[in-house]
């Protein structure tokens, strides 16, 4: 039986996984380019913190910001959540 609770705690566990997930593929393609988390930032219009929040999955981006970012590194949406 669930409980409210018990569905919360599921919920923000599934939350935190796709932001990890999403971090982590950002970092990858970060890392590929031999980008700084500053010079990402600074492409992508964001400030420089940002970035390592997301990496580390302490932010929940916006659908805008994931464009904005996606684009400074040369990716299409689809690239991004591909294999997610």
């Amino acid at each position: 039986m669930y409980t409210i609770n018990s569905f919360t705690q599921k919920s923000d566990f599934m939350k935190k996984k796709v932001l990890l997930k999403f971090g982590e593929k950002i970092r990858e393609e970060r890392l590929k380019q031999n980008l700084s988390q500053e010079k990402l930032a600074t492409k992508a219009g964001v400030h420089r913190t940002y970035i390592g929040m997301i990496e580390r999955a302490e932010k929940n981006i916006t659908l805008e910001n994931i464009e904005r970012i996606a684009k400074a590194l040369g990716l299409n949406l689809n690239d991004v959540f591909k294999n997610f």
